[in-house]
């Protein structure tokens, strides 16, 4: 049985994408701190592998555990969710006009191996007015996401430009995870219908 560790409904829609239709989504209640010392992409792996690690300790012989953990990064610094709308103006000032990197953390657990990697994405915005934060974050798709925005929806209008892997700025990046589930056993590959 596959099992996501993550209730995001972005997440699922992608294993969908990916043929994946029979998984389980049981989210993780652990939380780990963004540990800085670790720099960005050692600290998101390991948030990720927590997470993993937590669902894991509950999951049958032959489950395959698939967290991931996503944080935008804006001059090294971790941008997460918005606390609340001006939280997300906030950020999205922040943002606007600049280029930041979008870092998602992956680990995959099964029958006691454990598999981590992560991926990076540069974005860059757009210049946006104060009128223009304001409407996206009236639209409400900002507060549930890292960085305070989502490419894949409203969001993709502040987006002028992305060098990298697209589905990892949506929180889950594809291709890194076909790969790690073959090394797990799980060929994606020979089950696309």
């Amino acid at each position: 049985m596959i099992i996501l560790a993550s209730a995001s409904p972005r997440r699922r829609e992608l294993l969908l994408k990916m043929g994946i239709d029979e998984f389980e989504i049981r989210p993780s209640s652990h939380e780990e701190p963004y540990d800085k010392s670790l720099g960005p992409e050692k600290a998101v792996e390991r948030i990720a592998l927590m997470k993993g690690r937590d669902i894991a300790s509950g999951a049958e012989a032959g489950d395959i555990v698939i967290a991931a953990d996503t944080l935008v990064f804006l001059d090294g610094e971790p941008l997460g969710k918005p606390r609340d709308d001006k939280d997300a103006v906030r950020m999205l000032s922040a943002l606007s006009g600049r280029e930041h990197r979008v870092i998602t953390g992956l680990a995959v657990l099964s029958q006691g191996a454990e598999r981590v990697c992560h991926a990076v994405t540069r974005v860059r915005f757009l210049p946006l007015t104060k009128e223009e934060i304001d409407w996206y974050v009236r639209s409400g798709e900002p507060m549930d996401k890292a960085g305070a925005y989502g490419i894949q929806g409203l969001g993709g209008l502040l987006v002028d430009s992305i060098d990298g892997d697209y589905y990892n700025v949506v929180g889950l990046p594809v291709s890194r995870l076909a790969a790690m589930l073959r090394e797990a056993g799980f060929n994606v590959f020979s089950r696309v219908k």
